[in-house]
Formats: C-alpha cells, sequence, structure tokens
C-alpha cells in the first residue's frame, strides 16, 4: 500500500498539529541568533557574552526534558505538548521586555524548559500516531518543522527589527499559545500511549475502584528520604554548576564547574537506567552531545559570521538564512525517506559522510551570495537534515511506558553541546577567523558522530550489561533500527 493511503486522516492530523507547535518552537528559539549582534550592541556585551544568551536556554533543558516526559508518560503526550508550548511562548515574550543581560538569561532559561518539553511530547506523540514502518518518515516531517520557523523567523527579521527594533520580534513570538489552546481542544491522544497506558489504566481503576496505575519514570529517584534529598541536591548542584558555566560568574572556575554538573547529570543517568541500562542512557547522552557540538557552531553563529565575518545586510542576510532553512527542511524529509528504506543508522552515518565534502568550500566563498546560498543549502540539507530522525533514533531504544521521560532526558542532556558549541566558536575564532572556527568544529565532530551513530556504539555498549535488549522499540521486528526485508 503507498505510504500517503496507509495513513489515516487522524495521524496526518496529528503530524500538523505537532508541527505547528515544533515550527512555532523553531521560530522562538531561533530569533536569539538573528538578532544576537542587535543586542549585544544595546547592551555592550562582547561577542562571548552575547554568545551565552544562546547558551542560557540549553542549562534549563535537561530539567525541562525530564519533567515534561515524565508528565508525557504519564498523563499523555498531549497534555505534556500543551505545557510546553505555553512555557517557550511566554518565556519568548518575556524577552523583549529585558532590561539587561541578566534578565534577558533569565527568560532564555524558561524557554529553554518549554523547548526540551515540546521536543519529547512532540516526537513520542507522533511517533506513536503513525504507522510503525513510515516512522523515520514520520521523524523527518515533524522535525522540518523547526527549519520552517527558522526560515519564517528570518523573514519577519528584516521586515520587523529595522523597522521597530528587535524587540518586536519577540513580542510576535506570543503567538504559540494560541496554538495551545487549538492542540488542547482539537487533537487526539497518541495511539501507542492510548492502548498501552491510558486506556488499561482506566480500565483498570473501572474494575477495581482504585485510581489509576499510572507510569512514573522518575521512582527510582524517590524511593527513600534519603535519595530524594541527595537528588534534590544534584538538582541544584547541576543547574547552579552550568548556570555558573555559562555566565561571567563562572570566570576561572568553568573546567570544575563542568566536571560536577556532568558527574551530577550521570548521577542521574545512572539511576534512570538502573543496573542494566546505565550505560545505554549515558552513551546515548555522549552522542547527542557530539551531534550538537557539530552542528550548532553554524545554527547559532551562522547570521553573526554573515555580518561581521562577510558585511552583509540585514536583507542578505535573510536571503542566505532562507537557503540554510530550506535546506535543512528538505533534508530532514529526504532523511525520513532515506531512513524508512536503509533503516536509522545507516541513513545517517552515510548522508554524514556525504556532507563533509562541502563543509569547507561553504567558507571558502567570499563574494557570491548565491553561490554561498546554494552551498549552504546541500550542506545543511544533508549535515542537519539528517538530525529529523534522531528523535526515531533515540526513542527506539525506549519503551512507551518511559520513552517520553527517557527521551527527554538523554536529548536534552546531551543538547548540552549546543549551549558549549557558540561558545567555544566564539573562543576558536579569537585565534582564527570564524568561518574557519565554525568548519573546523563541524568536519571533527561530524567525523565523530559517523562513527558513534554508523557503529552503533550506544547499542553494543548496552548488550555489555543486557544482553537480551530488543533492536528498535518502535518497529518491533526490526533489529537494531535497520530496515528489515520488505519493510520499505
Amino acid at each position: 500500500m503507498p505510504c500517503y493511503r496507509e495513513v489515516t486522516l487522524r495521524q496526518w492530523k496529528a503530524m500538523f498539529g505537532a508541527w505547528i507547535g515544533y515550527l512555532l518552537d523553531g521560530f522562538d528559539f531561533v530569533l536569539i541568533t538573528l538578532v544576537l549582534t542587535e543586542i549585544a550592541g544595546e547592551f555592550h556585551l562582547s561577542t562571548a557574552s552575547a554568545a551565552s544568551l544562546i547558551s542560557g536556554a540549553f542549562i534549563t533543558r535537561w530539567l525541562g526534558g525530564a519533567m515534561l516526559g515524565a508528565m508525557g508518560d504519564r498523563y499523555g503526550r498531549k497534555t505534556a505538548m500543551i505545557t510546553s508550548i505555553l512555557l517557550y511562548s511566554l518565556g519568548t515574550f518575556a524577552c523583549g521586555f529585558a532590561w539587561g543581560y541578566t534578565s534577558l538569561f533569565v527568560a532564555r532559561l524558561v524557554i529553554g524548559l518549554g523547548m526540551a518539553g515540546e521536543y519529547s511530547a512532540s516526537v513520542t506523540y507522533v511517533l506513536e500516531s503513525w504507522p510503525a514502518r513510515l516512522r523515520n518518515r514520520a521523524s523527518g516531517f515533524l522535525i522540518s518543522g523547526y527549519a520552517g520557523g527558522s526560515v519564517l523567523a528570518a523573514e519577519l527579521y528584516k521586515w520587523v527589527v529595522p523597522h521597530w527594533g528587535w524587540r518586536w520580534m519577540f513580542w510576535i513570538g506570543v503567538l504559540p499559545v494560541l496554538v495551545a489552546v487549538w492542540v488542547r481542544r482539537s487533537l487526539p491522544e497518541a495511539a501507542d500511549w492510548q492502548d498501552e497506558i491510558g486506556s488499561t489504566a482506566t480500565a483498570t481503576a473501572t474494575a477495581t475502584g482504585a485510581r489509576p496505575e499510572r507510569p512514573n519514570p522518575f521512582r527510582p529517584l524517590f524511593t527513600g528520604r534519603l535519595r530524594s534529598s541527595c537528588n534534590a541536591a544534584l538538582a541544584v548542584a547541576a543547574t547552579g554548576a552550568l548556570f555558573c558555566v555559562f555566565t561571567p560568574v563562572g570566570d576561572g572556575s568553568v573546567p570544575w564547574l563542568s566536571v560536577i554538573a556532568a558527574l551530577c547529570l550521570v548521577a542521574f543517568a545512572v539511576q534512570l537506567g538502573g543496573r542494566k541500562g546505565w550505560l545505554l542512557y549515558v552513551s546515548l547522552m555522549v552522542t547527542v552531545f557530539c551531534a550538537f557540538l557539530y552542528s550548532w557552531p553554524i545554527q547559532a553563529l551562522l547570521p553573526t559570521y554573515l555580518k561581521t565575518g562577510l558585511g552583509y545586510a540585514p536583507a542578505q542576510v535573510t536571503d542566505v538564512m532562507f537557503y540554510a532553512g530550506f535546506g535543512t527542511m528538505a533534508g530532514c524529509w529526504l532523511a525520513g525517506f532515506v531512513g524508512d528504506r536503509l533503516g536509522t543508522r545507516r541513513a545517517y552515518a552515510y548522508t554524514l559522510l556525504a556532507s563533509l565534502a562541502f563543509v569547507f568550500p561553504v567558507f571558502a566563498v567570499q563574494d557570491s551570495l548565491v553561490g554561498l546560498g546554494a552551498l549552504l543549502f546541500v550542506l545543511l540539507a544533508l549535515s542537519q537534515g539528517i538530525s529529523g530522525i534522531l528523535p526515531k533514533y533515540i526513542a527506539g531504544h525506549f519503551p512507551t511506558a518511559n520513552r517520553a521521560a527517557s527521551l527527554g532526558f538523554v536529548y536534552n542532556v546531551g543538547a548540552l553541546g549546543g549551549a558549549v558549541a557558540p561558545v567555544l566558536g566564539a573562543r576558536l575564532a579569537e585565534g582564527m577567523s570564524l568561518g574557519r572556527a565554525l568548519a573546523v568544529l563541524t568536519f571533527g565532530l561530524t567525523l565523530l558522530v559517523i562513527v558513534l551513530v554508523g557503529g552503533d556504539v550506544p547499542r553494543r555498549l548496552a548488550r555489555l550489561l543486557d544482553r537480551g535488549a530488543p533492536g528498535d522499540h518502535l518497529v518491533p521486528g526490526v533489529l537494531d533500527g535497520e530496515a528489515s526485508p520488505g519493510s520499505a
């Protein structure tokens, strides 16, 4: 049966609702990269300090991903999705009222909470709603919404900022609240969650007269008073250490603070994964961390490079970002089809390998806007677009009962690589040109991700402790995320 006939109207509706939410998530998050130079000029910030505003949203992502993911496992994917949309919309709106670096940084923390929850909720919602054999396509279609949001933000940038200033870009970002209201009224619950958790819990409660028994992914963290107190202290220590790392407060102590934060987050991963699963959690965190390190220097600092390195005007920056955004979007669509044909891991590794041919040529172009746009389109289609199936790759490692919380925690802890990337790119640019620094980071870290994903390193390590671990929870009968004969 052709895939377009296999997907029902209800499933397309689920995809559209989640895609719109993710498009507006991308819109809200990309705003800061577009107006970074305007903010730095008004608040008199250095490049490194301004880049830390991008990093601010990543500090709370691990917490937002875990908490809102757990909400999705316990009360349904739709509830978590609505909550996350409200959080990132209100955080973006607050950015428009910032009176200095600190107030803007705090608003970015709120955006981080909501953005993390949106990822885990939307991903699990769509993947669990669509047919099993089309879930790479579902993943790619969904993540393309983020790129669409970046294109929309870039188009608005050239019209809004020159006439009304950078604050209006953030005030427009409150519009997703209307989407949250529509989602609450119109969309069905995710099918897998409803079948395995929602309906079962309701039926059991009706038969016994007791309250519905629902999953609690964080139960291992609160099994006693001493453990609860220790984990609360770990959460405070991790958040405090990350805050100091990415603000001037931690100047001179960044290495030690980074180690403290890493140890706290690994301690949570060990407890959540348990005796057999902790190595899987930690290895997936490292894989996602490296994926962000290769992708986010370009995502975060490309507008700055265009304006300061090439001297482009706002309208020219918009044109280049348009190419880049559509390249990423097209890559997400392509990744979904290739992933369903070749298997998730092979598609990921082969596409990233092809992207390496375009990294240095992109930053060698100086005088041709069209040439730069075309090269960026291809590079981002191959390197950033393949992240469209990253949700499918991660989610397949976890069962329905704790999928959203596990994916939310693992992905958003790894997403701290996105907080490190712009600062690292800015630091490297102090000893070389910004373009060369971005090219070196992208090329080197892409090679590492090819090894980690293509070699199935997380699953191989997990099977050292649990030899009976299933291949793919999302697509039954498929081994290790690879396409079975006839699956496509």
